[in-house]
């Protein structure tokens, strides 16, 4: 593998469960609806599936057809619940710095609306190069390569899908719903055990020291 240092390096990075844990906040926003409906929502197990669109989460509650509207009450009491209690995962902050020290490009591409996306960025002091929301899985490839992103960073088996659908590196980290063997099965093409050891693997991908199959965690 060459080294990439004669190359602008674009690396993508996804929201929930990589950059930061956004499950109180997200806990807070279901029970605030829950409440507001009259609904019963199991708040507790919600966070545990955090990754795939709002619509999927909501249609374990609310009939089809109620689905538009509960989406955009949960978005309008979102930023009151969810965006104070939402922390940086350890090493995320420095994930994204070693991109910027390499001198590439950081970009952060979601499934969660972009607006929430940006409040979390803002409220936690990120300063990513461009924001995508709205982005699932495959669909992600959109911005990835709109972007030309050679490395999406997730937590989510989604975001294997929609980095090798861009045709870029897979990178991953457990640090949400699914395990290391459950992103290893997936097709990830890195498996870190946290964002902490990050700028270190990115150092040696970029001088191009570190073989693209990587199994760390």
């Amino acid at each position: 593998m060459t080294g990439m240092s004669t190359h602008p390096l674009t690396v993508g990075f996804d929201l929930d469960m990589t950059l930061i844990d956004s499950r109180p906040g997200i806990k807070a926003a279901y029970e605030a609806l829950a409440a507001r409906t009259g609904v019963h929502i199991d708040a507790d197990l919600a966070i545990t599936r955090l990754g795939p669109p709002l619509e999927q989460e909501l249609a374990h509650w609310f009939p089809e057809d109620e689905i538009p509207a509960m989406r955009d009450r949960y978005r309008e009491i979102y930023p009151r619940y969810a965006v104070e209690p939402a922390l940086a995962l350890p090493g995320a902050r420095e994930a994204v710095a070693a991109v910027r020290r390499l001198g590439g490009t950081a970009i952060v591409v979601s499934a969660k609306h972009q607006p929430l996306v940006v409040l979390h960025l803002e409220r936690l002091g990120f300063e990513p190069d461009a924001v995508i929301g709205g982005l699932w899985a495959e669909a992600k490839a959109e911005a990835l390569r709109a972007h030309g992103a050679a490395v999406y960073v997730g937590d989510h088996t989604g975001d294997v899908r929609g980095a090798r659908t861009a045709g870029a590196l897979s990178v991953t980290v457990p640090t949400g719903p699914c395990s290391a063997d459950e992103l290893r099965a997936a097709g990830a093409d890195v498996v870190l055990p946290g964002l902490t050891g990050f700028p270190a693997w990115l150092e040696d991908y970029a001088a191009g020291r570190e073989p693209v199959a990587a199994d760390l965690a």
